[in-house]
């Protein structure tokens, strides 16, 4: 009876200790992760953004923030968290910008649709990388759809210059007909 009950003890006793011994290296595991995530790099860094046509480029200057905007946006790939947590806040910001303030041409159901589908994502990847518990996977999740929107706001400013250059020449070439039909 007595060597039973030694045993017992001397069973929870080693139990006790191979449990602790995995929780420690649990923690040191998660340490280890921790200190790897801070010092990854994000973002696709290969992405390519369309290129504004030049009767963008010249409206697009007119856009007090874009030049800003363009610039975070497009060098938001490739940084570590810390860098992340800044570059969104300032995308947020500038972004907060363009959507005040769209010159006549570009205030478009279209580009303002767009401008606020990129602001949603910069609120959602600003929100992402300032949590206390960093999911990678997210943040990379976030920053390409990130650059996603980006391209497709550029799309769609150079798109609207391509309608509005096809409208023009329509009305021109009705207007010709109309002459050649006087003349006739």
């Amino acid at each position: 009876m007595r060597y039973s009950t030694i045993f017992i003890l001397l069973v929870l006793l080693v139990s006790f200790s191979i449990t602790s011994c995995k929780n420690y290296s649990k923690e040191s595991k998660t340490q280890l992760s921790t200190q790897k995530i801070t010092s990854s790099l994000y973002g696709n860094t290969h992405f390519v953004f369309p290129e504004l046509t030049s009767e963008a480029k010249l409206e697009v200057s007119h856009w007090g923030a874009y030049e800003d905007f363009d610039i975070e946006a497009k060098s938001i790939n490739g940084n570590n968290i810390e860098a992340l947590q800044i570059k969104a806040s300032q995308l947020v910001s500038h972004i907060d910008s363009l959507i005040k303030t769209p010159p006549d041409t570009l205030n478009t159901r279209a580009i303002i649709s767009r401008v606020i589908v990129v602001k949603t994502r910069a609120q959602l990847l600003e929100q992402e990388v300032t949590r206390t518990k960093i999911d990678s996977i997210q943040i990379q999740y976030n920053l390409n759809e990130m650059n996603l929107s980006v391209k497709n706001l550029i799309v769609q400013i150079n798109e609207k210059f391509q309608k509005d250059a096809i409208d023009f020449q329509r009305i021109e070439n009705e207007k010709q007909e109309l002459e050649n039909k006087k003349s006739f």
